[in-house]
This record gives structure tokens, C-alpha cells and sequence, in this order.
């Protein structure tokens, strides 16, 4: 009778404790066991980032593979505000305007971090116009030319072949936002009786006519934005314009294009289902220039974006372990190929 009360035990004690391992494992298990959602509107950067985020998360805190959301930007906006998405690496939240800052304001969506701040677009031209470039023999053509109100003078080294009159500024492309910008601008600096407004077919046609022009060492004005690998390759002056000013751009646009601020948007469950991967994103931060940077890399080596994140936790390895904690930092430098 005691041997079988003792084997009864023995065995009621082996089947607890064959219960009780799964949620120990589970208690000890690092990460989360549900992938994280990360919005994906379209553009370079973003996908870097991204790739970024989730190599930290996976190979450093013991998370799934992340799982990718695409959408336009107006539905990423709604899918992090609905729980739908987890997080936006790369918001460009001035772009969203009240309908993100309303949705921070009721606590819908939260913001975590500035990704970076330091971005810009505006009018551009190549710097060895201004300074010259004694290694490929160029002479500076334009050496004054600081400013928008600069360019009257200059309009003849722009010449537009198509209208030789004129000179040509390379606008963006039709039904972009920027574009109608940018054609308000040339009348308010009274810049349309020097330049012919010449609108882009497409962002491969504008880009490729910066391109077309650097290699050769010919002028070239015309709009673009940074981040992007082409200001990561090339070497461009950004021409001065008055700051910008509320009021006067929605006047007349007759001012600077305003600065951006890039932050980490993401829905408010994250807080309490990743509170170590919030704290790590509150330290996340990249420059334009890193940005630049690895964009360019990708492009003259046909990579990818994850091998532009791996790039990226190669080259600045002092930028992304100030993010972590250094057992987390210590799996991930592990991790790298």
C-alpha cells in the first residue's frame, strides 16, 4: 500500500512537472512569441530601418522574424492608430499634420523617438559649379551663386535646349506635392522670366537627369530631397532661401521648404508587450548623412536593404550599441555575417 502511495506520487510529480516545463521555458524565453508588425509605405530608407529594427530584435532580444505591412502612408497612419500595425520606423510626421498630431493627442498612436531631423529638400545644383573640381578638371563657372536670388545671372549656364531662352529648372514630377511647390516658388522669387518650369515625367527621369549632368560636369539645377543615395553619391549644394516661415509659405511658398522631423510612431499596446524594445527605440536615432550613407552603398553595390542594415550595424557600431544594453549589443555583433 505505501509502495503504491509512493509510486503515486512519483507519478503525479513527473506529470507536473512535465506541465510546468512549457511555462517555465516560457517565463524565461526571451522576446515576445508574436512577430512584430512593421509598416512598410514604399520608400528606401524606411526599408532599411526596417531591416535594422528587425535584426536587433530577432538576433538581440530573442524575437520572430518581423512581419512587413504595406500600405500607402495615409493607411499606415490608420493601421498603427487601429492596432493593425505595431510600429512606423521612419514617420514623416509634418507630412501627416493634424491627422498626427490629433492622434497623439487622443492617445491613439504614440511617438517614441526621433529617427532623425536633419533631412531636406529644395533647389539644387552640383558644387563644382561653385567651387570647381581640380581633379576632373572644372573650373568653378558659377563661384557667386549662393541663393534662389542668385540664379537670374546664372540663367544662361542652365540653358534649356527646348527653350533656349531660358534656362531649366528640373522640377519634380506632376501631381506630387513638391512639384506644385516648387512652380508657386519660381514665380514668388520672379524666377519664370529667367527659367522654364520643366517638370519630370517620373522620379527615375529627374534623378536621372542629375546624374546625366554630374557625370559630365555640366550645370544642373533643378529639386531634390535627402535622405536618398544620389546626395549620399554626389556631391550638391543646396541653394539659400529665406527661412521658413508659417505665414509666408502659405502665402506664396516664397520661403524654405521646413525641415521634417522623422519619429517612431507606433500603437500604445507596444508599451506594455515590449517595454524593452520601447526603451531601446527611444534611443534610436540616425543622421541624414548615415542615411546617405548607406543608401549610396546599396546603390553601387546593387544590395538590398537587409544588406544596407548590415552595412549599417558594421560602419557605426558606436551609434547603435549606445542603444542597447551591452549584453543585448553583445548578441547582436555576434549575429552580424
Amino acid at each position: 500500500m505505501k509502495m503504491r502511495r509512493k509510486l503515486g506520487i512519483k507519478v503525479f510529480m513527473v506529470i507536473l512537472g512535465l506541465l510546468l516545463i512549457p511555462l517555465s521555458l516560457a517565463g524565461c524565453a526571451a522576446g515576445g512569441e508574436e512577430p512584430l508588425k512593421l509598416a512598410d509605405p514604399g520608400w528606401d530608407s524606411l526599408h532599411v530601418h526596417n531591416a535594422i529594427f528587425s535584426f536587433i530584435v530577432e538576433h538581440g532580444y530573442g524575437y520572430p522574424p518581423c512581419e512587413i505591412v504595406p500600405g500607402s502612408s495615409p493607411v499606415v497612419l490608420v493601421g498603427v492608430a487601429q492596432g493593425d500595425i505595431d510600429l512606423l520606423m521612419e514617420t514623416w510626421s509634418e507630412n501627416y499634420g493634424e491627422a498626427y498630431t490629433d492622434r497623439i493627442e487622443s492617445g491613439e498612436i504614440v511617438e517614441l523617438g526621433l529617427n532623425f531631423d536633419d533631412n531636406y529638400q529644395g533647389w539644387l545644383v552640383p558644387t563644382y559649379m561653385i567651387e570647381g573640381d581640380p581633379e576632373r578638371g572644372i573650373e568653378p563657372a558659377a563661384p557667386d551663386l549662393k541663393s534662389v536670388f542668385d540664379l537670374p545671372e546664372y540663367w544662361e549656364l542652365f540653358k534649356d535646349p527646348e527653350v533656349p531662352t531660358k534656362g531649366r529648372f528640373h522640377n519634380s514630377v506632376p501631381g506630387w506635392e513638391c512639384t506644385m511647390h516648387n512652380s508657386t516658388k519660381l514665380e514668388t522669387y520672379g524666377l519664370d522670366e529667367y527659367y522654364n518650369d520643366f517638370l519630370c515625367g517620373s522620379d527615375v527621369a529627374l534623378s536621372g537627369s542629375m546624374v546625366a549632368a554630374y557625370e559630365k560636369g555640366e550645370p544642373w539645377l533643378g529639386y531634390y530631397w535627402a535622405p536618398t543615395w544620389l546626395l549620399g553619391m554626389y556631391d550638391m549644394t543646396l541653394l539659400e532661401e529665406p527661412p521658413f516661415d508659417l505665414e509666408v509659405w502659405e502665402r506664396d511658398k516664397g520661403c524654405a521648404y521646413q525641415a521634417v522631423r522623422c519619429t517612431i510612431m507606433a500603437h500604445p499596446s507596444l508599451l506594455d508587450r515590449a517595454p524593452e524594445v520601447v526603451e531601446f527605440l527611444r534611443k534610436y536615432q540616425t543622421t541624414c548623412a548615415q542615411n546617405n550613407e548607406f543608401l549610396r552603398y546599396m546603390q553601387e553595390n546593387e544590395a538590398d536593404a537587409t544588406a544596407g542594415a548590415i552595412y549599417f550595424l558594421k560602419e557605426h557600431e558606436s551609434v547603435w550599441t549606445q542603444w542597447l544594453p551591452s549584453d543585448v549589443a553583445s548578441k547582436v555583433k555576434a549575429a552580424l555575417p
